[in-house]
């Protein structure tokens, strides 16, 4: 296996406590930063290193940090997305219940960096247990000397505090995040103005995810340029991936960016193949708002070149062939699955979890989970299959925040490379119908 910058002392009995951490090295990027470094060699060490949003958007972290707006006896905001709800992405409830400390020295460190005196997690609102491991190490933290006053005896002031959400999935957008930590409905804003500039409270603030928070003290601690050198071209580092779905070994993996697809679901070291010997027959890469892709095409690329773990070979094709990494929940499929009832699940929670502010996708995703149960119960006609890729069309690029592409961007992707098998719940639906039913078409192999 690659090298391991996250877990690396993640089985360690007792790593969640303070004192078993800071004897793992734990704290030291807080130190060297706030006795050796300025917040904006801070922030340059973060952007030498190429590391990319681990949420979904992989946008540059550093780069978002260079742009937070600095306007003097104006406060600044670092706040945590902890906000984990994308189906088939459990990776960072982990980071949080079993190296709490590590999440929250990137936090100090980042603070110092952004210039932030508060700050805030917010997490997903059923992950109340994390919720309290997290206070107990903040606690642990704070009676050490590394929050509060005059930390390390810097000068520099931080409170971090964790805020528990409702459990809403739009909550992840992180302008809705910022919504309801204020007290409101998670209702996304519109931008601009952007939260670097008006974020928390129209103060300048920027939110990140967990896993790329947790990366933070790596950084620091071994220089960006060392950081870069790990993973291909701008994939640089390692990254977590919650690996799910019809697999021998399911699990939460750390991976240097550029592992084949190939060896990642069927080397021992990692997935371990697909489970009771049958076939793959279909993989969702990054989390359920990504494009789902056929075996052929998530092993090779349409021009036949092995797909990597990163985010420039997973989006190779662009949609027609390709996908995106995404948050890193990879779900595969086997021939046994039914991608029509698969999508129809995921449209289920999209219109669920849609906050109904923008018209095409509060009414769009509505239609696709209508639509969907047509077929899936065998009242579904060919004119409805069209009718999921108009629909989707119109939600895309088309809403305020990205939930609407979200919700289109699977159904799209199941019709373009799964068709036939939606035709086949139109034209045998007692077959069809059955519980238990397997599509008996050619299945897709490579």
């Amino acid at each position: 296996m690659g090298r391991k910058l996250l877990t690396e002392h993640i089985n360690v009995e007792g790593i969640e406590t303070f004192d078993v951490y800071r004897k793992h090295g734990g704290y030291r990027s807080v130190e060297k930063a706030l006795k050796t470094m300025t917040p904006d060699e801070v922030v340059e060490e973060v952007k030498k290193s190429g590391l990319r949003g681990r949420g979904g958007a992989g946008f540059p972290t550093g780069l978002k940090w260079s742009f937070l707006a600095k306007p003097e006896g104006v406060p600044r905001y670092l706040v945590c997305n902890a906000d984990e709800s994308e189906p088939g992405t459990f990776k960072d409830r982990q980071l949080m219940s079993k190296l709490p400390h590590l999440l929250i020295e990137g936090m100090i460190t980042g603070s110092y960096a952004l210039g932030a005196n508060t700050s805030y997690i917010y997490i997903r609102g059923e992950l109340l247990y994390v919720l309290r491991i997290l206070e107990k190490a903040i606690a642990e933290a704070y009676a050490a000397g590394f929050l509060g006053k005059n930390i390390l005896g810097s000068g520099y002031d931080l409170d971090l505090f964790v805020h528990p959400g409702g459990g809403a999935y739009i909550c992840g957008e992180e302008t809705a995040l910022l919504e309801s930590l204020e007290g409101k409905r998670g209702n996304p804003r519109n931008k601009p103005p952007f939260p670097a500039v008006q974020g928390l409270y129209a103060r300048p603030t920027v939110v990140n995810n967990v896993e790329s928070i947790a990366a933070v003290p790596v950084i620091v601690n071994e220089g960006g340029d060392e950081y870069a050198k790990i993973g291909v071209g701008k994939s640089t580092g390692t990254k977590l991936f919650s690996a799910c779905g019809h697999l021998n070994k399911p699990g939460i993996y750390e991976i240097e960016l550029g592992l084949p697809v190939e060896e990642f679901i069927y080397s021992d070291e990692y997935c371990g193949g697909i489970w009771k010997g049958r076939d793959l027959k279909a993989v969702v890469a990054g989390g359920s708002s990504v494009p789902i892709l056929p075996k052929e095409l998530i092993l090779k690329t349409a021009a036949g070149e092995d797909r990597l773990m990163t985010y420039e070979s997973l989006s190779d094709g662009g949609f027609v062939t390709g996908t995106m990494l995404g948050s890193g929940g990879f779900i595969a499929m086997d021939e046994t699955t039914s991608i029509v009832r698969n999508t129809w699940s995921f449209a289920r929670f999209y219109h669920h979890e849609s906050c109904g502010q923008c018209s095409p996708c509060r009414e769009g995703t509505g239609w696709l989970e209508k639509v969907l149960h047509r077929l899936v119960h065998g009242h579904g006609q060919m004119h409805d299959i069209d009718l999921l890729v108009s629909v989707a069309k119109q939600i895309e690029g088309n809403t305020i925040c990205p939930l609407g592409e979200a919700a289109a961007w699977p159904v799209a992707a199941a019709v373009r490379h799964f068709r036939d098998e939606f035709e086949w719940y139109v034209t045998h639906p007692q077959e069809a119908t059955k519980p238990g039913a397997v599509y008996p078409g050619k299945l897709v192999t490579a």
